[in-house]
């Protein structure tokens, strides 16, 4: 028999996906991107501090105070083609999730003043979903050591393209939930997604 809390638990995961998919709605909406970055920061804060899906529940600082983000950088913002690269496959432990095969489907050259490309993959799960992970220079001294998330349109963390090419803005790079708490299992960026220029933007420690 299905309890209480099971049932709970799905409704608010439910709850926190559509929300966190209406804030990037309004972020898209946005003509300006700075004030889609700082709709963005507002909408987590709201979603981090209230939410019993908050991937900070066991950090209570953090909830009260907030993450901190470096300061937006306009000339982070890239429309870039999504190019051919070596098929590669690849399972990780999604925690909760079950398994979780990564697909890689293309890579993206980033232009200056960042170069270097990242990996994009599909995450072949139920509802799939293009992945694009990113461990740059400041991992383990500004950001997580094992790298931050740009797109993961899974969980609606999508900032726009086409069939061709993604929005790749690199201002909204943000932590997976597993840098706040051990019991989340993440994807972490493969070496194809790892550059050395430091990206002082987005989310930091």
């Amino acid at each position: 028999m299905v309890g209480v809390k099971t049932i709970s638990s799905a409704l608010t995961l439910v709850d926190w996906r559509t929300r966190v998919a209406t804030l990037y709605a309004a972020v898209r909406a946005e003509t300006d991107p700075a004030e889609g970055h700082r709709v963005w920061r507002e909408g987590r804060h709201e979603l981090f501090a209230t939410h019993p899906q908050s991937p900070t529940a066991a950090v209570p600082e953090l909830r009260e105070s907030g993450v901190e983000y470096w300061p937006y950088d306009p000339a982070l913002r890239f429309t870039v083609p999504v190019l051919d690269a070596e098929p590669d496959e690849r399972e990780v432990d999604g925690g909760d999730d079950g398994s979780v095969l990564m697909q890689r489907i293309g890579r993206v050259e980033l232009p200056d003043p960042v170069g270097g490309s990242l990996d994009v993959w599909w995450l072949h799960q139920y509802a799939g979903g293009i992945f694009v992970p990113m461990r740059d220079g400041t991992a383990g001294a500004g950001s997580y050591g094992a790298g931050r998330y740009l797109l993961d349109t899974a969980k609606s963390a999508w900032l726009g393209g086409d069939e061709y090419s993604l929005v790749l803005d690199l201002n909204f790079a943000y932590h997976p939930s597993c840098r706040y708490d051990y019991r989340w299992r993440c994807p972490l960026a493969p070496a194809g997604n790892t550059i050395t220029t430091r990206v002082e933007a987005g989310e930091k420690l």
